[in-house]
């Protein structure tokens, strides 16, 4: 009878900042609102102006995060009939922190039937010393849209990177779609020889969801022409969906990639009505977060780490 009051004592001596975020959007006429926008720790949540009708959501880091211990996590919920559109004000660098532990990132999003998520946030880098482990799950009614775009970064400019372990999950109609892990940085055997990246330490993917891929789905495509500044694979996957998987040697170039991939995939007019997208980089171009971290003063985790 004592051990649940236990686990949440210990949960609490843990080192680092514990916070979720929630976010849900329903259906309300011609437009969508937010009834849930509850920020917490390092997720300080904006609304924007909305783009027809799919609502827009900010997300500015008001601390520096995740740091070593700390254990973040985002739920968004776009109900029946439902866009949303949420991206983040500026990269999110996974740093070493006050304790040997991990840091963990996990993202939960849920779109309903005749409902639209566009999930785009700034890239998360990983910074040297730093251990993280991301997750990002995404359950989808038959007809729900979906537009994911990722982008991990190894290590800020001449550094090697920290230990980054992401893994992305996508469930249609209770069925698997997508189950994808992957791990890089030390103890990771062969992230970086010629089977993975190849010295390249930049690496992203886009995901579309569209029920409409069911009957014509686009054809395999590789884009770019040079594998020195970076390439990009788009292939179809049963569900209906397409992922484009890019490789490059720097965020910029990474950038660049899955810029020229969005109108591949999205440049159709029956789904940019059902969720609309900017031209070009469709992530706003906010100020970087504070340093100032709610647990401990300032923290910029460059200091050893205890233990």
């Amino acid at each position: 009878m004592t051990l649940a009051p236990q686990a949440a004592s210990a949960e609490l001596a843990t080192p680092g900042v514990h916070a979720t975020a929630r976010i849900k959007a329903t259906c309300a006429g011609q437009a969508t609102a937010l009834p849930i926008l509850h920020g917490s720790g390092p997720f300080d949540l904006r609304r924007t102006r909305p783009h027809g009708n799919q609502a827009r959501v900010c997300i500015i880091g008001a601390m520096n995060a995740p740091l070593g211990g700390d254990r973040l996590r985002i739920e968004a919920t776009a109900e029946p009939g439902a866009h949303l559109h949420i991206t983040t004000a500026a990269a999110t660098i996974a740093l070493r922190g006050p304790t040997l532990d991990h840091a963990t990132y996990d993202v939960h999003l849920s779109v309903a039937d005749q409902a639209s998520l566009h999930w785009l946030p700034q890239p998360l880098i990983s910074a040297a010393g730093s251990n993280l482990r991301q997750t990002c799950t995404v359950e989808l009614a038959p007809t729900a849209r979906l537009v994911l775009r990722e982008e991990q970064v190894l290590g800020r400019a001449d550094e090697t990177p920290g230990r980054l372990a992401t893994r992305l999950t996508v469930r249609r109609d209770g069925h698997l779609l997508l189950d994808q892990e992957t791990v890089y940085g030390a103890d990771a055997p062969g992230w970086d020889g010629p089977a993975i990246l190849a010295g390249h330490r930049a690496v992203g993917q886009l995901l579309v969801v569209d029920p409409d891929f069911d009957q014509q789905p686009p054809p395999v495509r590789l884009l770019g022409d040079d594998p020195a500044r970076g390439q990009a694979a788009l292939t179809p996957l049963a569900g209906p969906a397409v992922l484009v998987t890019a490789l490059a040697p720097d965020a910029l170039h990474l950038n660049r990639l899955l810029d020229m991939a969005h109108p591949v995939v999205l440049g159709r007019h029956d789904f940019a009505e059902a969720a609309p997208t900017l031209t070009g980089d469709p992530r706003l171009p906010l100020p970087p977060a504070s340093s100032r971290r709610d647990d401990g003063g300032e923290m910029d985790g460059l200091s050893p780490p205890s233990g």
